[in-house]
């Protein structure tokens, strides 16, 4: 049996007899349970750390693991070992958590039905060595000298890997993926900047990295106290990266849906947002971080708008989720290795919308918020530091301001979008633009 995943110029092979191993570890565990599936993670990396200006020596690693999960009766086991040649020992140990466990509404694992397609998530010119992660480092410090200020830390990191599915109904999907990132810090007396770049291909850009956190360090050293009170704000991608992920996410996600954990629970089919957002999961948005035809448990995945025009459309479920509550899977299965069980999430969450002028009146400017992780995800009641926050003034950064809290609610906020910049980046797995907001609270410190 050959594995692929197609594109004309590549052909995805497991390494050494891992094909026919997992075709074992099928036979083997369905003598022992209902259905069985397998997952294989592996790959290979290397990254160079900054500390100051001193560059560690890059370090490349590689790695291979192995996941397994059983069905029986609707009882769910799953073990996982970093040694595929422990295959046994990880299939016996699946069962046998599955025995303990409870007992759920399951209507099976997926049959096979997603075609061969070209890769999403992988660039072939994307090469894993030490000296293009040494050069991002030299760009990234050349960047920084443009203002005079200390680097604290910074990093480099390029990895690719393929991930394979596999289930005892026939399913057989291999995919590849590709990753470069930068990051950097510096300070300025007692001003700090941060600044990164991600990207599936070798697109990021070193130099503009380190240029943009040197800039928020220097600028940020003379901030002016603000006084408590509401203004219109302009929320970079990271910041509204920050807000989204840590309330609206976890408030469409069908398990937080069905046990009482979201507020937007019964609020399918109202406005939920501005009218003039949208929001939805692309799974097929060329080189996206979370780019993928399946799911992490074979499901086939298509694009989800959870809010189309402002209103509310459509929860995120995998299949345990899906089946305990008498829903479909969305597709929306994903894992974050080849160890434990698969969890909701998106591949790439799109925000948009009718782009405008966001800076063409004063504003401040949030760069990225500090707490975010503390907000209530039920009320969606925010308390936030503000990170190198300035004046926007003629459509450019004007005097900064002193560090300050951001003080309100989330859904809240989304419904007090007065624009969308034009752009957008691409955060984790979120695609963001720069947005507006007015009457938001800020709190002097």
């Amino acid at each position: 049996m050959r594995w692929w995943v197609a594109v004309a110029q590549n052909e995805v092979l497991l390494p050494g007899d891992m094909a026919g191993l997992i075709d074992t570890i099928i036979r083997k565990g369905e003598a022992l349970v209902e259905e069985v599936e397998v997952y294989i993670a592996g790959g290979e990396s290397v990254s160079a750390e900054l500390s100051k200006t001193n560059i560690g020596i890059a370090t490349g690693s590689k790695s291979l693991g192995l996941g397994i999960r059983t069905i029986d009766h609707g009882r769910i086991g799953s073990s996982g070992t970093s040694d595929p040649a422990a295959w046994r020992k990880c299939l016996d140990a699946a069962v046998s958590s599955g025995t303990l466990a409870t007992p759920q509404e399951w209507g099976g694992l997926p049959m096979p039905s997603v075609q061969e397609r070209p890769l999403l998530s992988f660039d072939p010119e994307v090469r894993v060595e030490a000296g293009i992660v040494e050069k991002a480092i030299y760009n990234m410090l050349k960047g920084a000298e443009e203002f005079p200020v200390k680097v604290t830390s910074g990093s480099a990191d390029i990895s690719t890997g393929y991930l394979t599915l596999a289930n005892s109904h026939g399913v057989r999907y291999s995919t590849k993926k590709s990753m470069v990132s930068v990051s950097l810090e510096a300070i300025s007396d007692n001003s700090t900047g941060y600044e990164f770049d991600q990207s599936v291909t070798g697109s990021v850009d070193p130099e503009n990295v380190g240029r943009k956190a040197a800039f928020f360090a220097h600028h940020g050293r003379s901030g002016e106290g603000l006084p408590t009170g509401d203004y219109s704000l302009v929320l970079s991608p990271m910041a509204l990266a920050q807000l989204l992920g840590n309330v609206f996410v976890p408030a469409v996600n069908g398990r937080s849906v069905h046990a009482g954990r979201s507020k937007l629970a019964k609020s399918i089919g109202e406005v939920v947002v501005d009218t003039s957002i949208s929001m939805y999961d692309d799974p097929f948005r060329n080189y996206g971080p979370g780019s993928t035809w399946w799911d992490a448990e074979g499901v086939p995945t298509r694009r989800i708008d959870i809010v189309r025009d402002g209103v509310l459309t459509e929860f995120l479920y995998d299949l345990k989720t899906g089946y305990r509550y008498g829903k479909n899977s969305t597709g929306s299965a994903l894992r974050s290795g080849y160890g434990g069980l698969p969890g909701i999430g998106y591949h790439n969450l799109v925000f948009d919308g009718p782009r405008t002028n966001t800076r063409d009146e004063p504003a401040i400017y949030v760069h990225d918020v500090v707490g975010a992780h503390t907000a209530n995800p039920m009320s969606g009641d925010f308390s936030v530091e503000i990170s190198n926050p300035s004046w926007i003034e003629n459509g450019d950064f004007g005097n900064p301001v002193r560090k300050a809290m951001y003080a309100g609610n989330v859904f809240d906020l989304l419904k007090e979008i007065e624009g969308i910049a034009h752009g957008e980046r691409v955060i984790g797995a979120m695609v963001l633009p720069e947005i507006r907001l007015s009457g938001q609270r800020i709190i002097g410190i």
